[in-house]
């Protein structure tokens, strides 16, 4: 996985965060989050579903069975942390919300769903119910 999001990163790089192919027409950010336990930023790229004044990402690790560290990994940092967008490189607040515990999960997630058509393939994957976060430039 690591290679395929390298190629990813790079590709998004190169062309000021506009990605082709499957990615085309849709927004993708990359995510800078320090790991919980090594403290290494690791960058992650994600589709971004534009959401008012933030974007809603998915922890659907595209239909694993468990969350993607990057979900443990934000919800352990306390303050901002950075993100890639378009060819800005910005701080941005975040919020995870996760099904049974935030009340504005259903919303949040069905306009991730709603944005992303690979979703719906990735709930048939797992009877997990995926993560959300919302990140908000500052």
């Amino acid at each position: 996985m690591a290679s395929f999001n390298d190629t990813v990163i790079e590709n998004f790089r190169a062309n000021d965060g506009v990605l082709g192919g499957h990615w085309e027409g849709k927004t993708v950010l990359l995510l800078h989050a320090p790991g919980r336990k090594t403290g290494k930023i690791t960058v992650n790229p994600l589709v971004a579903a534009p959401h008012g004044d933030a974007h809603i990402v998915c922890g659907s690790a595209g239909g694993a069975p468990d969350d993607p560290q990057w979900v443990a990994n934000l919800e352990a940092v306390d303050g901002p942390v950075t993100i890639e967008l378009g060819a800005e490189t910005l701080q941005a607040d975040h919020r995870v919300v996760r099904p049974g515990r935030d009340a504005d999960w259903e919303e949040l997630y069905g306009a991730w769903r709603a944005y992303w058509p690979d979703a719906a393939d990735y709930e048939t994957k797992t009877d997990r119910k995926f993560p959300v976060a919302v990140i908000t430039v500052r």
